[in-house]
């Protein structure tokens, strides 16, 4: 019974995790900066290919128009939990323009959630470039997608 009630908590906490990451995504589109930093933590970073940016240096960027967006859509996405920690891994397209330019990116976002009183805030949000050709590797824990 205990590991059933495991399973099906688990099942619980990847569900708020695909909601959470749907409504950010939906949050992201609108350029809402207040709504945006509701699923981040204070202390909350974006790491990518040009170094780390802190919560507040983004959405300062949103506030100002620096940077907005028009599309973020996932093709793929892993949920894994661990206690209070929720990993969630897409692939997709994120796109609209930075500083006055136009950009479409297909990258994979890793993002850390610690879950709080109950929340789940994002802490770590770390993006790659993705290939636009899907490869798949079979293992016994699954299926990775790259």
């Amino acid at each position: 019974f205990n590991l059933l009630f495991k399973f099906f908590l688990m099942e619980r906490e990847k569900q708020e995790l695909l909601t959470l990451a749907k409504v950010w995504d939906e949050a992201m589109v609108k350029n809402d900066p207040a709504e945006i930093g509701g699923f981040m933590a204070d202390e909350g970073v974006i790491i990518g290919s040009d170094g780390i940016t802190s919560k507040s240096a983004f959405l300062k960027w949103i506030s100002s128009g620096m940077v907005s967006h028009n599309r973020m859509d996932v093709d793929e996405l892993i949920i894994n939990v661990y206690g209070d920690t929720g990993i969630v891994v897409g692939r997709g397209i994120s796109a609209g323009t930075f500083e006055g330019q136009n950009f479409s990116l297909y990258e994979w976002s890793t993002n850390i959630f610690i879950r709080t009183h109950g929340v789940w805030l994002c802490v770590l949000t770390m993006l790659t470039p993705a290939n636009n050709k899907r490869n798949d590797i079979q293992f016994p824990g699954g299926t990775i997608s790259f």
